[in-house]
């Protein structure tokens, strides 16, 4: 495979994963202006989402090339999954709080107490609701890329933009399937 080719395939795996984050905090910050809106809060993070979606989009895919050793390829797709999420799911908590602590550095005197003060307060609310909801995109994400392993390249595609095989006429579906291929 050339570079060229590498590159066109890397940008479609990013992009897509990309898309898929920007829906899940589009819809968390959906919901964060839903929310504050009963306090008359004006709240705008669509582009803090749609730059968060790009950097956890290609986290998640350099994390998809990192094995978790030879005890979790021997177990079921399912253990590999939920460590994964796991600990991406703990990552997500330290870079939130880390997020937390750069922000109200000079306002509570320095790093350490800024992120003390967050377990202090009701900023830890926030945290951890955005670690849950991020931590279930990550568990949708997972899901879906053991399923698309499973059924091999391409085949995730066919299952959600194609209509049901028994709902089609079988010359229909054969040539559905023929110009659907990647």
């Amino acid at each position: 495979m050339s570079f060229r080719q590498k590159l066109v395939v890397e940008i479609r795996l990013v992009l897509a994963a990309t898309l898929y984050f920007a829906i899940w905090f589009g819809v968390l910050m959906t919901l964060k202006r839903l929310y504050l809106a009963d306090y008359q809060i004006k709240f705008r993070g669509l582009s803090l989402a749609l730059v968060s979606a790009l950097v956890v989009a290609k986290v998640v895919l350099l994390m998809e090339h990192v094995t978790l050793g030879q005890w979790i390829r021997k177990r079921a797709v399912l253990i590999d999954v939920m460590l994964r999420t796991f600990l991406c799911g703990i990552g997500v908590f330290v870079v939130v709080l880390l997020e937390k602590g750069i922000e109200g550095r000079h306002e509570h005197g320095g790093f350490g107490a800024a992120v003390a003060w967050v377990f202090q307060h009701r900023d830890m609310n926030h945290v951890w609701a955005d670690t849950i909801a991020i931590t279930a995109a990550l568990l949708g994400f997972n899901v879906l890329g053991a399923v698309r392993r499973h059924l091999g390249e391409g085949q995730l595609h066919r299952v959600f933009l194609l209509p049901p095989a028994g709902e089609v006429k079988p010359s229909e579906h054969d040539a559905r399937m023929k110009g659907a291929q990647p």
